[in-house]
């Protein structure tokens, strides 16, 4: 590979990209809002995933309910996730896009903004451990997606070289233009097309199996 115009490194996404989990999560937040006695219609809420939880309460309401029960909602999510865990399942192509990208000669790094164990949890069920050089949690950084410093991180963990950003959500493809690096979209988290290309990615594919015979654009 010409390492000056060919991506060393593809951070990926993991909720919505590579597991099955966007609407579990849409409904956990929407539990924990009831919790504090408010209702978040559940659009609204599936149109914030891909943004981490540190900025999602803000985004959803207001600053001030941030301040003042920001960490009660991040914990009544979490209780309200926790026994949907199990339902989660991979997206169709998950492991096969990871294999493709090393075989590519690519590092792959999970780019999560999850918790430690449910990334964990993912690795297991995806069977993506002999093919991830890193991951990323919510541990790693202080502000998650839509800001950049998630996608800083997860190249740290690498060797260096130029990378591309693989995700489901507008969120993603904006952390990654603030990150300076392209973004590829896949129609995996619920998201539709034109909300998508609205964001400017590199490109919009149809299903992480489809990308898969699509390579070039992530090596390209």
């Amino acid at each position: 590979m010409d390492s000056r115009t060919t991506p060393g490194v593809v951070l990926v996404d993991v909720d919505g990209t590579l597991v099955d989990s966007n609407y579990q999560n849409s409904l956990a937040w929407y539990r924990a809002f009831r919790r504090i006695g408010r209702v978040v219609p559940l659009w609204q809420i599936h149109r914030h995933m891909g943004m981490g939880g540190d900025q999602l309460v803000a985004a959803l309401t207001d600053d001030d309910t941030e301040r003042e029960l920001g960490d009660q909602l991040r914990s009544h999510w979490s209780e309200a996730f926790e026994p949907m865990l199990g339902e989660v399942a991979p997206v169709p192509g998950a492991t096969e896009l990871l294999r493709a990208c090393v075989d590519s000669g690519l590092q792959v790094v999970l780019a999560s903004s999850g918790a430690a164990e449910h990334i964990e949890h993912y690795l297991d069920l995806l069977g993506a451990r002999p093919w991830v050089h890193a991951w990323t949690t919510s541990a790693d950084v202080e502000r998650t997606k839509p800001d950049p410093s998630l996608l800083d991180v997860a190249r740290s963990m690498t060797d260096g070289g130029p990378a591309v950003m693989v995700g489901d959500s507008p969120w993603d493809v904006e952390a990654a233009r603030r990150a300076g690096i392209p973004a590829v979209t896949v129609l995996a988290g619920g998201y539709g097309r034109s909300e998508l290309e609205a964001a400017r990615p590199r490109a919009v594919v149809s299903s992480l199996v489809e990308l898969v015979q699509r390579m070039d654009l992530i090596t390209s």
